[in-house]
């Protein structure tokens, strides 16, 4: 047994750095494969701010007009609670509700271990049992809605400008829709917009007069202000629906409905007993911006999209529009709430610490080890960096 032999035999030997030394190749291949793939990986990962958390939150709203919130707690509220406290299969965590004048809400946290899906159904399960003690006559029966944390607004589109509210609505339409068709984004949701009401304004007293009630101007409306069917053609060796269009243009419209009429000849329009008004519905919601009102569109990013190109995205849209002169070159457009700068910062930041690593890593060992252990020593800080992205 010759000297190497017996240093070999003495002394243990770590199998994975004796095989690393003998093939020094496939380590540099193996490398080489982790840095592309890890490189790969951490430019595509979704990047948030925050991690996605799911906690299963359930909300029931439900509305019962003309009551006080005496009464909404008894009749609404307790029948409810009763049939959630009896949940089986979910452990429910905790129960709020609110009693309010013609308003109930009730909120329940289930435990984490417990899928949104089945927290929900679990929940309308309940209200199934508890409508048998709830009111007939409630105004709307209860909403169950679940609460997400990626439900929150990515950032805030402000449109504002020397326009009436109706034409800053017109714009916000439009950047609705180009940025609902992107992938990344749930939904744009406008806030702040007046919104369009017809008022049929009876008189009383010539209903009275014309022997008219509400029922048969509702009835009439209804009736006339709707597309129908009006059967098939033969269009070679097709059929082809025709669609008769009754919705009503405009408000004018309106005022040519036949309320009533008799066989003797007695006829009723709806302009002889209301007037009709084209006008916008009471203002509900406000945004404002700077002290001024403003309509502003929340965008809702779609969960596990990266959150920097999504944001990226929303802003690129707006410049294509003003290029293609889909919006006027003085409407004011401002981004606020933008979540996407404190993630690029945290993003620049990772990014730092990473080269910042390897050169201070390199600087020191090299006057210890020289330059080419110095550099294989510090590669280890990205390499492990990549490595986790991997994993990731």
């Amino acid at each position: 047994m010759n000297v190497f032999e017996q240093i070999a035999h003495k002394f243990k030997q770590f199998k994975p750095t004796s095989w690393s030394v003998d093939n020094k190749t496939a380590v540099y291949i193996i490398a080489i494969l982790i840095t592309l793939y890890g490189l790969y990986k951490f430019n595509t990962m979704p990047k948030e701010q925050f991690p996605d958390i799911v906690v299963p939150t359930i909300s029931i709203a439900t509305v019962y007009a003309g009551n006080s919130p005496k009464d909404i707690e008894n009749l609404v509220t307790r029948p409810i609670e009763k049939q959630l406290k009896g949940i089986s299969g979910a452990k429910v965590n905790k129960i709020q509700s609110t009693s309010q004048t013609d308003y109930s809400l009730i909120v329940i946290e289930f435990d984490t271990d417990v899928k949104t899906d089945l927290a929900k159904q679990k929940v309308k399960d309940a209200i199934d049992k508890a409508k048998t003690d709830l009111p007939n006559d409630l105004t709307s029966q209860p909403d169950v809605q679940e609460f997400a944390f990626s439900e929150m607004p990515i950032m805030f589109v402000n449109i504002s400008g020397d326009y009436d509210g109706i034409k800053l609505k017109e714009y916000a339409d439009k950047m609705q829709d180009r940025f609902e068709e992107l992938g990344e984004i749930t939904r744009a949701e406008i806030v702040g917009a007046p919104e369009r009401e017809i008022q049929i304004n009876v008189d009383p007293y010539k209903m009275t007069a014309a022997r008219v009630s509400f029922t048969d101007i509702e009835n009439a409306v209804s009736r006339e202000n709707r597309d129908i069917t009006g059967g098939l053609i033969e269009v070679g060796n097709m059929k082809r629906t025709l669609k008769l269009r009754g919705q009503f243009a405009n408000a004018l419209t309106l005022q040519h409905i036949v309320v009533r009429s008799s066989a003797q000849g007695a006829t009723v329009y709806l302009k002889d007993i209301a007037e009709i008004r084209d006008t916008i519905k009471e203002t509900e919601n406000f945004a404002r911006l700077d002290g001024k009102n403003v309509v502003t569109l929340n965008i809702v990013k779609r969960s596990g999209e990266n959150l920097i190109n999504a944001a990226d995205k929303i802003k690129a849209v707006v410049a294509d529009m003003r290029v293609k002169d889909e919006l006027p070159k003085d409407l004011k457009i401002v981004f606020t709430g933008d979540q996407s700068k404190l993630t690029k910062n945290s993003f620049n930041e990772l990014v730092n610490t990473i080269v910042i690593g390897f050169l201070l890593v390199l600087i020191i060992l090299m006057f210890f080890m020289g330059v080419t252990n110095a550099f294989f020593v510090a590669l280890s800080v990205p390499l492990s960096v990549f490595v986790a992205f991997m994993l990731l």
